[in-house]
């Protein structure tokens, strides 16, 4: 631990960061996932789901957690396996 007072709270400081982004980048995750169980099974909220999924890739980016390439990117691969469960 550092000795200097601004540096102890720097460190307290990027913890919690630490935590709030990877609680963050762990939700929108989830959200992908479930997403992709409903591309596979076709379920038939898929369209409520993608939403959802696609909002939490766009807060995620936002906030600056990933970056926009990269928020973009996790949604076009996303979309690109809906529309392809959609024409089978």
């Amino acid at each position: 631990m550092p000795n200097i007072k601004s540096v102890k709270k720097d460190v307290l400081r990027s913890r919690i960061n630490r935590d709030r982004n990877n609680a963050a980048k762990s939700r929108m995750k989830t959200f992908v996932k479930k997403a992709s169980v409903a591309i596979q099974t076709g379920d038939a909220e898929l369209s409520r789901v993608l939403s959802q999924a696609v909002s939490v890739i766009d807060k995620t980016a936002k906030r600056g957690i990933i970056h926009k390439n990269a928020a973009a990117r996790r949604k076009s691969r996303l979309m690109k396996r809906a529309s392809a469960a959609a024409k089978a």
